[in-house]
């Protein structure tokens, strides 16, 4: 029993150490930007994923630095999209959204920036004296750990871009609708003014 309850703080604390990563909602308005940042250690992985969920043509530019100020990623006017790599230099990775071609309409953005720590500095804490039953438990748990993060952000991307589509469907359902109703008026039209057109025809004819 009390060996579960040690393997069981270790998982979580292996969960917070090894990585993290949280979904956000953004709002960036018209000619803004909003940058965030990640300190991190060399050999460190990064995955950014974000969709845009609500404004205009649902696109935005993204683009990620390094700690030097090089540009890494850069993707305009996009809908969504995902980019990992691994940290070659130590210190803050920035990552932006910038909707500064947008004159009005501001855009939500879902994002999640996923940081995984180097295997090497989970190999040195891992360095208390265990025996390697206990160090591939803990190999097995921090894999476990980034399985259950990755289907938590897949989930959330899925459910946005489910909204996404829902929300196309649904407007190109109520323009299919309105134009139904505009093409029976032009022929109701069409067909009044084409039997009033032969009545007064004949009208005419039958006076001459």
């Amino acid at each position: 029993m009390r060996k579960s309850v040690l393997y069981t703080i270790q998982f979580l604390t292996l969960l917070g150490v090894s990585q993290r990563g949280l979904a956000y909602f953004l709002t960036v308005d018209a000619h803004a930007e909003e940058c965030f940042f990640d300190k991190v250690e060399i050999g460190s992985k990064l995955g950014l994923m974000y969709e845009i969920s609500e404004g205009g043509f649902l696109d935005i530019d993204v683009k990620i630095i390094d700690p030097d100020g090089e540009l890494i990623y850069e993707g305009l006017r996009e809908s969504s999209g995902k980019y990992t790599f691994a940290a070659a230099k130590k210190g803050a990775y920035t990552y932006c959204f910038s909707n500064q071609m947008s004159t009005m309409t501001p855009k939500v953005v879902l994002f999640s920036m996923e940081v995984t720590e180097p295997e090497k500095e989970l190999e040195n804490k891992s360095q208390t004296g265990e025996d390697g039953e206990h160090k591939k438990l803990e190999t097995m748990l921090r894999n476990l750990g980034s399985a259950l993060t990755s289907v938590k952000h897949e989930q959330e991307y899925m459910n946005v871009r489910d909204r996404n589509h829902r929300a196309i469907n649904e407007s190109t359902n109520k323009r299919v609708v309105m134009w139904s109703f505009f093409e029976a008026f032009v022929l109701l039209s069409m067909t009044i003014g084409q039997v009033y057109y032969l009545k007064r025809f004949f009208e005419v004819r039958r006076v001459v």
